[in-house]
C-alpha cells in the first residue's frame, strides 16, 4: 500500500514536538520504517529512531533527516496550522510549530526510503536511516553517537542530509566545501559592583560595561575578519538588574558566533574574549568575566567527491537547471557530528519549499528577502507539492548514486 505522504505532512506539522520531546514523530516514523521491512530501533539518543535495510553486498549509506519543532506560534494561517504548546526546558508553557520544516524532512525520507524499498532489485548495499532529535538545540546527533550509533549500527561510507529552504520549490541548492557555518552558542557572565542609581560613583555598573562591550563586539566582523570572509557576531540576549534605581552586580550576555571554518572559529573567539576581558578592565571590575560555552556546531563541509557525484546524479533526474549553487549558508546544523565522528563523506542539500510562481513574482518585484517567510518565522510553511516530490526524488536519488 502506498503511503500517502501529504496526510503524513499535513500530521506531522499539525504535531509538532520540542527538541527530545519527539515521543510522537518517534512513533510515526518507526512505524512506517517497519511497515516498510526495516528493522528498528526506537530511543537512541533519547528520541531518536534508526532504520536498518540490509540489501546484500556494498556500501552502507547513512541518511539523516531531523524531526524537532520549534517554540514559535504559527501564523501561517495554514488550515492545518499547529495550534500545539509544550512544556520547554526551563518549565514555561510555550506555542510549537514546525518553524523549520523538520515535518518535511521526515515525510521525505519516509517517502525516499518507501521508493528505495520498491527498488531493491535495483540496487544492493544497506542503508541506515536515522530520525534525529533536538538538531535545534544542536544536540540530536550527538546523543544518538554518544549512545554507541558507530558501534551497533553498520559504519557508513558517505552520509547525506537535505534540509527544506526558501528556494522555489523544484530547486536543488548543493555546494562542495563549506555549505553551513560552524557555530558557538556562548553565555558571557560580566561582574560590577552593584549599588544605588543616586550613587554612581560607589558601584562598578556591569550595565554600561555590557552595553561597550556589545558595541565594541561588533567590530570583529567589520574590522578584523577579511571583508572576504563569513564572519557572525551576534549578542541575542542581554540581561541585568531588576529595577530603575539599583544599579546590579552582573550582566549577562548571550552570543551567537558563526564561520566558515576551524581557522576562523579560533580568530573570532580569541577576539570575543580579547574584547569582553578589556572592556571589564577598562570599566575597573574587579572579578574576572567569566566564558560559558552552551552549545558548539562544527561547520557543515560537503565533501568535493561525493558531492560531484549526488550533483551530477540530481541533474540527470530532475534536470540541468533544478541544481544550483547556493553559496554558503550562515545557518548551522549538527549533521555534520555523523561524518566527523565516522570519518565518512557528507554531502548535505537544500531543497526549495517555496510555490514558483510566488517566488518569481516576489524576485521580479525584489522583495524575497522581506515577503518570502525563512527558516524560523512563525509564516514559514512549505508548500507541500511539489516540495515533497522533490524531497523524495533528491535523497532516493542521492542514496541510489551510491548503492548502484
Amino acid at each position: 500500500m502506498t503511503i500517502d505522504l501529504e496526510a503524513l505532512y499535513i500530521d506531522l506539522h499539525r504535531h509538532p514536538e520540542l527538541s527530545f520531546q519527539e515521543t510522537r514523530t518517534a512513533g510515526i516514523a518507526a512505524q512506517h520504517l517497519r511497515d516498510l521491512g526495516l528493522e528498528v530501533e526506537e530511543e537512541v539518543g533519547v528520541t531518536g529512531v534508526v532504520g536498518v535495510l540490509r540489501n546484500g553486498e556494498g556500501p552502507v549509506v547513512w541518511a539523516r533527516a531531523d524531526m524537532d519543532a520549534l517554540p514559535v506560534e504559527e501564523l501561517s494561517g495554514l488550515p492545518y496550522a499547529s495550534t500545539a504548546t509544550g512544556v520547554d526546558p526551563a518549565g514555561n508553557t510555550v506555542p510549537i510549530m514546525h518553524a523549520c520544516g523538520h515535518d518535511m524532512h521526515v515525510t521525505a525520507m519516509i517517502g525516499a526510503v518507501e521508493r528505495l524499498v520498491a527498488e531493491r532489485a535495483e540496487w544492493s548495499g544497506t542503508l541506515v536511516v536515522l530520525i534525529q532529535p533536538a538538531e535545534e538545540y544542536g544536540a540530536g546527533s550527538r546523543a544518538m553517537l554518544d549512545a554507541g550509533l558507530l558501534d551497533r549500527y553498520p559504519k557508513p561510507d558517505v552520509v547525506l542530509g537535505q534540509h527544506v529552504t526558501p528556494l522555489p520549490a523544484g530547486v536543488i541548492g548543493v555546494r562542495p566545501g563549506p555549505q553551513m557555518a560552524a557555530a558557538d552558542g556562548i553565555t558571557v557572565t560580566m561582574h560590577g559592583r552593584g549599588g544605588h542609581g543616586s550613587r554612581p560613583h560607589t558601584t562598578i555598573d556591569p550595565v554600561v560595561m555590557a552595553a561597550a562591550t556589545v558595541m565594541r563586539l561588533q567590530t570583529i566582523a567589520s574590522r578584523e575578519l577579511d571583508p572576504r570572509e563569513v564572519g557572525v557576531v551576534t549578542v541575542g540576549s542581554i540581561h541585568a538588574g531588576t529595577k530603575s534605581n539599583i544599579i546590579p552586580a552582573v550582566a549577562k550576555l548571550e552570543l551567537s558566533l558563526r564561520y566558515p571554518d576551524d581557522a576562523a572559529r579560533a580568530k573570532v573567539l580569541a577576539s570575543v574574549e580579547r574584547i569582553v576581558r578589556a572592556e571589564a578592565v577598562a570599566s575597573g571590575a574587579e572579578r574576572e568575566p567569566e566564558f560559558h560555552t552552551e552549545h558548539t556546531l562544527p561547520p557543515t563541509i560537503n565533501d568535493a567527491a561525493a558531492t560531484a557525484r549526488v550533483v551530477a546524479a540530481l541533474r540527470r533526474t530532475l534536470g540541468e537547471g533544478a541544481v544550483v549553487d547556493p553559496g554558503m549558508f550562515t545557518g548551522s546544523e549538527d549533521v555534520s557530528w555523523f561524518a566527523r565522528d565516522s570519518g565518512a563523506p557528507l554531502v548535505f542539500w537544500f531543497f526549495g519549499g517555496v510555490d514558483p510562481a510566488v517566488y518569481a513574482a516576489a524576485e521580479a518585484a525584489g522583495t524575497v528577502a522581506s515577503t518570502i517567510p525563512t527558516n524560523h518565522s512563525a509564516y514559514f510553511a512549505p508548500v507541500p507539492h511539489p516540495t515533497i516530490e522533490v524531497g523524495v526524488t533528491a535523497m532516493a536519488t542521492a542514496v541510489r548514486e551510491f548503492l548502484g
